[in-house]
């Protein structure tokens, strides 16, 4: 593979994957079953990737791969159409717009989240941060820290609280509402 290749395969493989799971729930809002919804990625990928040369600009990805995806969605309808399990044409429009709404409302949460983390005193971000961490255990970490398991919980709902009042006032600020 020459550089020129293997840049555009990587640039691919980051877009691709930073919005994979938003637009495999949005297949999976257009599709019957799991098992369509996977056959349909499959195809959605294998397509993203044959045109991505075609792609004007990486800030296009989200909204071009939601197109491909909604396309594939409703060729592979189409090709099950004797099946009676398969989405009328009004309620795929109205799963399209949900999914989407829905994918744009987790966005700005996020981004929200993100956001107030920032904002938290470094000791509380870092207990969060090892808190929330894979395979972590509130009783092993609370020993660690010379606290006893309720008081690490309290502490960390204290935090918590403090995170979703932040993030109310960040969405509401957004929205233009404060």
């Amino acid at each position: 593979m020459d550089p020129v290749d293997r840049d555009n395969h990587d640039q691919f493989l980051r877009l691709y994957v930073e919005n994979e799971e938003e637009l495999r729930g949005f297949v999976r809002s257009l599709v019957p079953t799991l098992e369509d919804a996977r056959e349909v990625m499959q195809e959605t990928a294998a397509v993203l990737w044959r045109k991505f040369v075609d792609l004007e600009s990486p800030k296009d990805f989200r909204r071009w791969a939601f197109g491909v995806a909604r396309f594939e969605a409703l060729a592979f309808r189409r090709d099950r159409a004797r099946d009676r399990h398969v989405f009328s044409e009004d309620l795929m429009a109205m799963l399209e717009a949900e999914a989407a709404e829905v994918g744009e409302q987790s966005n700005r949460e996020e981004r929200a989240l993100q956001s107030c983390l920032k904002k938290l005193p470094k000791p509380q971000r870092e207990l969060v941060e090892v808190a929330y961490a894979p395979g972590v255990r509130i009783d092993e970490l609370a020993r660690e820290a010379g606290r006893t398991p309720m008081a690490f919980y309290k502490s960390l709902h204290r935090i918590r609280m403090a995170l979703a009042d932040c993030i109310q006032k960040f969405l509401k600020q957004e929205e233009g509402l404060a």
